[in-house]
C-alpha cells in the first residue's frame, strides 16, 4: 500500500508535534522536507493552505492540520499503550483537548510576539510576561505529577504541547534556566533528552521530485 506523503518542516513545533506521534505509534509515511521559503510545486499545486503539516493519504484524503493527522496515526495503531496517549475516558479527552486549545490559542499568541518583540510595539518583557500565564499553570500542573494528566506516561497533552515551550525557552535560555519553573524544566527535559525526539529531529534534505523516498520512522 502507498505511504501517506506528510510534508514536514523540520523545526515547525506543529510538524514536529505531528512526527513525534506518528513515532510514537509507528506509523509510516513519505516524509517530504520543505524549505518555507522555497516550497516544492507540488505542495503549491494542492491548492488552498501551503503551510506545514500537511498529509496526503492513500485514498486522496488531505490532512491539513496537526491535530489532523495526530488523530490519522491514533486511528491506524492499536498498541496496547494508545490508553495512554489517548485515552478512552471522555473527561480526560476533553482536558487534553483543553489544554491544546490553549496551548494552540493564547500561548501560541503571545509566543510569536515574545519570539519577534522587535516587530510589535511592546518590549520583549512584556510579551514573556503574557506568555508565562501558561508557563505558571503548565508548572503548577507539574508540581504534582510528572506529565500534564498523568504520573505514568505522556498523553497527547504533552505531545502537542513541548515543541512550543521549547520555543519559549529558546528565546531567552539563561532567563529560563534561572526561573523557578523547575518542574516545567524537568518535563521539557524528559522530551528533549529522549530517544524519540532525538529521531523526530532527525535532519533530512530539501525534497525534489527526483529524490528516493524518505520513510518516516525509519524502518529498522
Amino acid at each position: 500500500m502507498t505511504l501517506p506523503i506528510l510534508y514536514s518542516f523540520r523545526r515547525c513545533p506543529y510538524a514536529i508535534r505531528a512526527r513525534y506521534t506518528l513515532l510514537m505509534l509507528d506509523v509510516s509515511v513519505q516524509l517530504r522536507e520543505v524549505v518555507l521559503k522555497d516550497k516544492p510545486q507540488a505542495l503549491l499545486e494542492l491548492g488552498g493552505r501551503t503551510t506545514v503539516p500537511q498529509m496526503m493519504c492513500h485514498d486522496g484524503e488531505r490532512l491539513e492540520e496537526s491535530m489532523d493527522i495526530i488523530q490519522y496515526a491514533l486511528r491506524q495503531t492499536n498498541r496496547s499503550d494508545l490508553e495512554l496517549l489517548w485515552p478512552t475516558s471522555p473527561l480526560k479527552r476533553t482536558k487534553i483537548k483543553t489544554w491544546v486549545r490553549y496551548n494552540d490559542g493564547w500561548f501560541k499568541y503571545w509566543l510569536d510576539r515574545y519570539k519577534y518583540a522587535d516587530r510589535y510595539d511592546e518590549s520583549e518583557e512584556f510579551y514573556r510576561k503574557k506568555a508565562e500565564a501558561f508557563i505558571k499553570r503548565l508548572e503548577m500542573r507539574l508540581c504534582h505529577q510528572a506529565f500534564i494528566l498523568s504520573s505514568d506516561a505522556p498523553t497527547i497533552a504533552d505531545i502537542c504541547v513541548f515543541p512550543f515551550v521549547r520555543q519559549f525557552v529558546g528565546v531567552n535560555l539563561k532567563w529560563f534556566q534561572d526561573s523557578d519553573y523547575v518542574n516545567v524544566r524537568r518535563w521539557l527535559n524528559g522530551f528533549l533528552e529522549c530517544r524519540e525526539f532525538e529521531q523526530t529531529m532527525t535532519k533530512f534534505e530539501k525534497w525534489t521530485p527526483e529524490q528516493e523516498v524518505v520513510v518516516f520512522p525509519a524502518q529498522a
